[in-house]
């Protein structure tokens, strides 16, 4: 199997395809199994690499919560890239994965070509935090109490996952199926290591407002946790496309995949084509109708 090494955390990955290389990077109910419609539709024209993060066999498991981390998992996107000798990638994202691509965007632009984030922004809400790092504690115990097959019951049908569910119901099948796999305790660390701590996107504001790598940010509307940020990270962000995709909740690739390949195509052939520009200075001009 092939492994990049990671601060001593040993990441599996999977490569296939030729051309500019593309790094997907998976969300906490997923693993790099969650790519294959893109891996496939990419691989045409594309070197695409996903990994499993750590906690996610094949891929290590550390025992210390304090093992994982956004930067930890930030780092470890780069060190798949430095092992692979890739000075430059696309980094396409979900969820936990998206906030790390963002993250790397911030702390790692010379290695971005582009940056797609999709349903970025879970527990970002100010009014709701305290909700989050309570129910995240709970999830993180029925973890370890329960195993990973019955813990993650109440998450399968929540209210930005029951869009898949109506959808495709065969794909629900397939992807409750594959969450039960995981390991329990890397789960366990990774909610209580990464999703508990890491810091809101609103307090990103700073470093989106001076962000030039072009980013992609995509939403479903019906992922009501996420959509809020993203239409924030549009506000701040000069180098930031938003896509709203109708009828959708959380996971888009998986949800829409034909839909969600011809969008990030779109952005990203035009971002190798040098088509893409960031967002025109008259954009902040605060009169509608005058020049000022």
């Amino acid at each position: 199997m092939p492994y990049a090494l990671s601060n001593g955390v040993r990441l599996y990955y999977e490569e296939s395809g030729k051309g500019t290389p593309i790094v997907f990077v998976h969300e906490f109910a997923d693993d790099l199994r969650g790519w294959d419609a893109q891996v496939r539709y990419f691989g045409r024209r594309h070197r695409c690499i996903a990994f499993n993060a750590r906690g996610y066999p094949p891929s290590d498991v550390p025992k210390a919560v304090s093992k994982y981390s956004h930067v930890i998992a930030t780092d470890d996107i780069a060190n798949v890239m430095r092992h692979l000798k890739l000075p430059k990638a696309h980094i396409v994202g979900s969820s936990m994965g998206g906030y790390a691509t963002v993250q790397f965007g911030l702390r790692y632009a010379r290695m971005a070509l582009s940056l797609t984030a999709v349903g970025v922004g879970y527990g970002a809400d100010p009014d709701k935090r305290a909700q989050f790092l309570a129910d995240t504690e709970v999830f993180a115990r029925r973890f370890e109490e329960l195993g990973t097959a019955e813990a993650i019951k109440p998450y399968q049908v929540g209210p930005s996952r029951v869009q898949l569910l109506n959808k495709d119901p065969l794909g629900f099948k397939h992807f409750c199926a594959e969450f039960a796999k995981h390991s329990a305790l890397g789960s366990a660390n990774t909610q209580r290591g990464i999703q508990m701590k890491r810091p809101s996107i609103y307090s990103l504001e700073r470093g989106l407002a001076r962000l030039r790598v072009p980013m992609h940010v995509m939403t479903g509307d019906e992922d009501n946790n996420c959509l809020e940020p993203g239409i924030f990270m549009k506000r701040v962000c000069p180098s930031a496309w938003l896509t709203v995709v109708p009828n959708t909740g959380h996971a888009v690739n998986v949800e829409e995949p034909d839909l969600f390949n011809r969008l990030t195509a779109e952005f990203i052939a035009q971002v190798d084509s040098g088509r893409w520009r960031p967002r025109d200075p008259r954009y902040y001009n605060k009169s509608t109708m005058l020049r000022k």
